[in-house]
């Protein structure tokens, strides 16, 4: 399973290429870049509108490769990204998005070896990204109160990692009426209702630790920090949202694309004080 420590741990591998090998997932990309999702067994054969493709040909062989069918087509061969892993599973929940994943990960200040907390599993593409970013040192923990959800969740990080990770544990529990962690680095909320969750983060999180809420509307936005506030151990409040455009640059031509992916979230961060008290800074773009 080493390509499953190389999904985990954040270090770059200077000059090691892995061949992919049997059972991993993989992409086939061919011309007009439709993907087919691939996971590899020796012996077995992926057939596709334009022809037939042997998983023989593609174990044992480099990242990168470009295969060739009995017809003729051409498809290359990749390991899918953790945003193509994110958009290309069928889901039972709403997803954050890859464009606010990244995001995510770098105004959280999510570090390897930091201890995680995470509340609404959902589809697991927050989770398997936080568990990314923490590495193998890392821990996350992650609470979902549907059962159904929960199962969804183990079902994709095992889909990704072909494992579920020993410095993963996934609860079903309720963070609405408390956890039982205590000193942690971070807290992710991913909840219809984040305010009803914001006590037990505050006991959970350690001072300077940061909160994270990802809520879909402005109303649930405004009523989020006002609980902070009222709470108080809160200061540096922040939301923002992102929007991504594509271009399509083909020879000399180059246009944005017909379609973008506009709203789909607020990301709302707020940092544990020592004391029970407030801190807002005065003015935008504090940071």
């Amino acid at each position: 399973m080493a390509w499953v420590l190389a999904l985990l741990d954040p270090r770059p591998q200077k000059g090691v290429s892995r061949p992919l090998g049997e059972g991993e997932l993989i992409l086939l990309v061919d011309k007009v870049g439709r993907r087919h999702r691939v996971r590899l067994k020796a012996g077995e054969r992926h057939s596709i509108h334009s022809g037939l493709i042997l998983h023989d040909d593609l174990i044992g062989h480099p990242e990168g490769v470009v295969v060739t069918t009995q017809m003729g087509a051409r498809l290359l061969a990749v390991r899918p990204t953790l945003a193509e892993q994110v958009t290309g599973r069928r889901r039972q929940a709403q997803p954050i998005y890859p464009k606010d994943l990244g995001a995510i990960l770098v105004a959280a200040d999510i570090y390897p070896g930091a201890r995680v907390l995470e509340a609404g599993a959902g589809t697991g593409a927050l989770t398997l990204a936080a568990l990314r970013a923490v590495g193998p040192s890392g821990e996350v923990i992650s609470y979902e109160l549907r059962e159904e959800f929960l199962e969804a969740a183990k079902r994709g990080i095992l889909e990704t990692l072909g494992i579920l990770p020993s410095n993963l544990t996934l609860k079903q529990g309720d963070i609405y009426l408390g956890v039982e962690e205590r000193e942690m680095d971070r807290v992710l909320l991913d909840l219809s209702e984040p305010w009803q969750a914001a006590p037990a983060a505050k006991l959970a999180l350690r001072p300077g630790g940061i909160l994270f809420a990802h809520c879909p509307n402005v109303s649930q936005v405004q009523r989020f920090f006002d609980c902070l506030r009222e709470l108080r151990g809160f200061g540096m409040l922040e939301a923002f949202e992102l929007l991504q455009r594509g271009w399509t640059v083909r020879g000399r031509s180059m246009r944005p694309s017909h379609r973008m992916v506009a709203h789909t979230g607020f990301l709302c961060f707020a940092r544990r004080l020592a004391e029970d008290e407030l801190f807002e800074p005065e003015g935008e773009g504090f940071r």
